[in-house]
């Protein structure tokens, strides 16, 4: 089953790329009767990068394809941001990364060894808040190390690892990524004493992307995330983490106890969406609005119909 769905979701995404529409065989659905008015209001958030407003758009759009007032809330700002305003009430749910959730809301400083792990205590934690932990995606959205494919055909690379034999390693990333994973790391094991990475030239991004330094041959690995519109590409390789330095950063929505009570098909639906969220489907996704520039809304609209959600 789960493999039926992941190539039902691959497929999803391969006609987004392709602008074209995909039906899938079976009969429409009956459109359901509208929820009943209740006094807490659906307010689905969203923070402030391209995954975000794809991901604030499959849910709600899923949810009003099934009768629910569901009212969408953008661009709203970082984690500390986007959770207060769940905490204030100025939205109801949003969607998050179950090690972010640990790490910046709870402010763990260590994190589960296992995705399971991260997930159980994440919804824990989020329960004793009076929130409830929606499924979480097959896909996650964590740092990563990609290098070129001829660099890793070059040196055998094939893990982090691996980046022990490359000579005079340069590494480009955001400047945080120096202190979390090099030096430390967000599991407190950074990649030196992990993996023995050390001697890094550490190039910090200011104003250019990892993958144009890369493309350049300015340096030989990148810090990326491993759902960029980029990696739609074949010429990059990203590198294993059989230790996880990186943590587990699959995306879970966060929702009120009430509106879970109040709304009986908010749960299962959010669930739904999420099932269908595979590593192939979210870059393809991506891709589609970062680079194609279609909007995250259309993006929405297709997959979810591809897949009999709307």
């Amino acid at each position: 089953m789960v493999r039926k769905r992941n190539r039902r979701a691959a497929r999803a995404a391969f006609a987004i790329s392709l602008g074209v529409a995909l039906v899938l065989g079976g009969a429409a659905a009956a459109p359901a009767a509208p929820e009943r008015a209740e006094a807490t209001p659906i307010i689905m958030g969203a923070k402030n990068f391209t995954e975000q407003y794809v991901l604030g758009q499959l849910y709600t759009q899923a949810l009003r394809a099934k009768g629910l007032k569901v009212t969408y809330k953008e661009n709203i700002g970082s984690t500390e941001i986007a959770a207060k305003a769940l905490t204030s009430g100025r939205i109801t749910a949003y969607p998050e990364y179950t090690g972010v959730m640990l790490s910046v809301t709870f402010g763990r400083q260590t994190t589960p060894k296992t995705a399971l792990g991260t997930y159980a205590l994440a919804k824990r934690l989020w329960g004793a808040r009076g929130y409830v932990l929606a499924r979480q995606t097959p896909f996650q959205d964590r740092d990563a190390i990609a290098v070129l494919r001829n660099t890793a055909t070059r040196y055998g690379l094939r893990t982090i690892g691996d980046l022990r034999k490359v000579p005079d390693l340069a590494l480009a990333a955001f400047p945080e990524f120096e202190t979390r994973h090099i030096r430390r790391g967000t599991t407190a094991v950074g990649m030196a004493r992990a993996y023995g990475i050390r001697n890094v030239d550490f190039k910090p991004l200011s104003g250019i992307s990892a993958y144009t330094l890369l493309d350049r041959g300015d340096v030989q690995a990148a810090g990326i995330f491993t759902t960029d519109a980029q990696l739609t590409s074949t010429k990059y390789v990203v590198l294993r983490d059989p230790r996880n330095v990186f943590g587990f950063q699959h995306v879970a929505p966060i929702v009120s106890k009430k509106l879970v009570a109040e709304y009986p098909r908010l749960l299962p639906t959010l669930n739904a969406v999420s099932r269908l969220l595979t590593l192939k489907a979210m870059i393809a996704m991506n891709k589609a609005v970062a680079i194609d520039k279609k909007t995250p809304a259309a993006v929405a609209s297709a997959f979810l119909k591809a897949n009999g959600l709307k």
